[in-house]
């Protein structure tokens, strides 16, 4: 029995796994970095040791520190979470060694996984589906050129120790195959230490489905499956249960392939088995293949408790202390459907930019299972995953729970940042996803659309200027103000002026470019010609908007106000981060658009280019440096202004 759980995580995952273990009185231990030592997940343990600096390298990667705080809490067994160290079968076979229990398979289970080429030859063994490709350990160029003929195009190029996204590349033509190889082996080479790569034969129209396996070291079963084809870049952007348009005869063959894999492999506790499907027709039970099993729980895991009605990590914590499985196959029923989008802070509008900033304000709807990690004045910091939240529902149908998902994005409420709020209300209202026509490819067929920065009207506009001039705070009568003539101010909103006639503290006409917008307050509440006033948060000189597309005003501060300088002429850094590479030197000559250098933060690559042609003037850092925020990086030759 385990009496005091160690997670060894952070943010979401820390406080997910928490939820579950104090609800079964088992005392949770949190770990937490410098830059975490407020974070949610610490103010939610029993107790919390400091393990490092910020950097994951310093701090949640450090296996050592981890199970020393493990043994100096008392704690008789370590969760992994997801992610870190949750796949690294060293750290297993230290944690047991240490005699502690590990919340997840041995580390012999998670090897034979770990590398995706001898993962594919032991489904081959298995009885398992496999894509068509070569797997094998020669690595010559040459070789590998061959073998993707050999295939046919398109290909794709895959690292052999590869994980979200990383390390993998498409090769529509042959004369695309040299760049791309050396791109996949560049990537992988810096994510995981290893540029052995593989080569398979890229699926027309791939939807992405995965089945939830749990295993008790002997025998395994399935959970049914989740359809994670909603990806922008390889990553998951929205996942659903049970998968659309799939038939009984699919769906059992594809568990039953997931349950050989997970038995071939000895596997204990919760994994995931994914496979890679053709949708170019119907689904077929010829038409699915192994891509790679993930040796841990899953970031959405939810949805398939939501169909089950079970609680996974409740599962992991029984089976880890010597429990048989919790259920039978024959016993497994799903029921309903259930959606999960991963709310992050990121700009849609600028190529999903991460973002940093103090969560000002933060609410969910009622409608949904909200698993976060953050609350209102929390920070999303530089260092890490910038997830806000998993906001999760759960329908009697796929229509239904559609439409609370809908419902649910647009009445989440999140400012202090930017976030993909409006862009995964886009996704979900689409007609394509509406009618369960997905595939990997639905994003990018309509990310111009997606991504489209929202336009405000004249009641948003007059919105936010009434919200910034303070008239929307007063009440009226004897708190509010009485005018003996109208009052009349304008509200810069940047891109914006509008002009405000105050008649009344409860009346306010709106100038918007010339169109008049007439604003009332009928008890508590504000309308703009007639229509009820959006939901708002007003801190200092920004008020944010809610709804199914979020917007945010900014009054400018005139003493802010200084000259922009040239304009073009500098690169500066978006945010923080790893200054990865630089591809040009003082001297050369650049066009618009062209690369100047990588930085990488919050575990993205971010690719810095030319705003114009010019000739490089300076370069203001060095390759492999820390940078912050906001520094000038690159110089271009300074434009002389045109002279009358």
């Amino acid at each position: 029995m385990i009496t005091k759980l160690l997670i060894a995580n952070r943010g979401e995952i820390a406080c997910r796994i928490m939820a579950t273990a104090q609800s079964r009185g088992i005392a949770c231990v949190a770990v937490y970095s410098d830059a975490d030592a407020q974070a949610r997940h610490v103010r939610l343990a029993d107790q919390a040791v400091h393990i490092g600096g910020a950097s994951p390298t310093d701090s949640y990667l450090r296996g050592d520190r981890i199970i020393q705080a493990a043994q100096n809490t008392g704690a008789d067994a370590i969760h992994p979470g997801y992610g870190f160290l949750s796949e690294n079968p060293d750290f297993v076979d230290a944690v047991t060694a240490a005699g502690l229990i590990f919340v997840g398979p041995s580390g012999d289970a998670i090897r034979a996984m770990g590398l995706k080429d001898r993962a594919k030859a032991l489904m081959i063994k298995a009885g398992v589906p496999v894509v068509p490709g070569y797997h094998g350990a020669d690595q010559n160029d040459d070789l590998l050129r061959d073998e993707a003929t050999k295939i046919g195009y398109p290909v794709m190029i895959k690292a052999v120790a590869g994980g979200g996204g990383k390390g993998m590349r498409l090769a529509e033509t042959a004369l695309e195959f040299d760049d791309q190889l050396a791109s996949a082996r560049a990537e992988s080479r810096t994510a995981f230490c290893n540029d052995a790569v593989l080569i398979e034969k890229f699926v027309t129209a791939p939807r992405h489905i995965e089945v939830q396996i749990f295993g008790d070291g002997t025998q395994a079963i399935h959970l049914f499956e989740r359809d994670c084809s909603l990806q922008r870049r390889h990553q998951k952007v929205i996942e659903e249960a049970p998968a659309p348009r799939m038939s009984d005869a699919v769906r059992s063959a594809m568990g039953a392939a997931a349950v050989k894999a997970a038995e071939a492999i000895g596997y204990s506790g919760a994994g995931t088995v994914e496979f890679i499907v053709d949708g170019s027709g119907p689904l077929r039970t010829d038409g699915f293949w192994f891509m790679e099993m993930n040796t841990r729980l899953q970031v959405e895991h939810p949805v398939t408790e939501a169909i089950i009605g079970i609680d996974l990590v409740d599962w992991q914590l029984r089976v880890a202390a010597g429990e048989p499985l919790p259920m039978r196959q024959e016993d497994v029923k799903s029921q309903g459907h259930a959606f999960e989008a991963r709310l992050y802070a990121e700009d849609a509008t600028q190529g999903f930019l991460p973002a940093i900033g103090r969560l000002t304000h933060l609410t969910f709807p009622d409608i949904v299972r909200a698993d976060t990690g953050v609350e209102a004045g929390d920070e999303i910091t530089p260092h890490y995953d910038p997830m806000i939240a998993k906001v999760i529902v759960h329908g009697p149908d796929r229509a239904a729970a559609l439409a609370m998902l809908i419902n649910g994005l647009a009445a989440t409420q999140v400012a202090g940042t930017v976030t993909n709020l409006g862009f995964l209300t886009a996704l979900a209202s689409g007609a394509d996803f509406a009618a369960g026509h997905v595939d990997t490819g639905l994003i990018a067929r309509h990310l111009d659309s997606l991504t489209a920065a929202p336009v405000p009207t004249p009641a948003d506009l007059a919105q936010a200027a009434l919200a910034l001039s303070g008239v929307m705070a007063r009440q009226g009568g004897a708190t509010g103000f009485a005018l003996h003539a109208p009052l009349t101010w304008s509200i810069d909103l940047g891109d914006s002026t509008v002009l405000l006639t105050v008649h009344k503290s409860d009346h306010v006409t709106c100038d918007v470019a010339g169109q008049a917008v007439d604003a009332q307050r009928l008890g508590n509440i504000w309308r703009f010609d007639g229509q009820k006033a959006r939901p708002q948060h007003l801190s200092g000189r920004v008020v944010t908007l809610f709804g199914a597309a979020p917007m945010t005003f900014t009054q400018p501060d005139p003493l802010d106000r200084i000259s922009a300088g040239q304009g073009g002429d500098t690169v500066l850094t978006p945010m923080p981060g790893l200054l990865r590479d630089i591809f040009v030197a003082v001297g050369d000559d650049v066009q618009e658009g062209d690369r100047l250098a990588v930085l990488e933060a919050m575990k993205m690559e971010h690719v810095l280019c030319a705003p114009r042609a010019g000739k490089i003037s300076a370069i203001h850092a060095v390759s492999g440096s820390q940078v912050q925020a906001g520094i000038a990086l690159i110089s271009l030759e300074v434009i002389d202004a045109p002279k009358d």
